[in-house]
């Protein structure tokens, strides 16, 4: 027989799983995956076309950030631009339905122990 508790949990349990698959599945269809250039190094110009390049891209960048941070300065610099990134477009829909399927994770294991 399974307490009301347990029954709650595998509720909440699946209440969140299926929640945040339908969040990621929204925002996945309404954001773009275009990149934010909005903080621009450069603007290049190819076939008569200006585009943007994303500081990271450029060597320039790289070199000067180098130069007064050392190695870290770009090592932290990089891993500064994947974690932002993290929280635009297609790929905030990854994060916020990899973290549905670890609260959910969570609250199966917490209804396993629960008497």
């Amino acid at each position: 027989m399974i307490s009301p508790m347990k029954k709650r949990l595998y509720a909440a349990c699946a209440a969140v799983l299926v929640a945040g698959f339908a969040c990621a599945a929204w925002i996945w269809v309404k954001a773009g995956d275009e990149p934010d250039l909005s903080g621009a190094y450069q603007i290049i110009v190819v076939n008569g076309v200006p585009q943007a390049i994303a500081p990271n891209e450029s060597k320039a960048y790289t070199r000067d950030l180098q130069r007064y941070g050392g190695r870290m300065a770009v090592v932290f610099d990089d891993i500064g631009r994947w974690w932002s990134g993290l929280w635009h477009g297609r790929s905030l829909a990854l994060t916020v339905a990899f973290i549905s399927v670890l609260a959910s994770l969570a609250l199966y294991f917490v209804a396993l122990v629960v008497e």
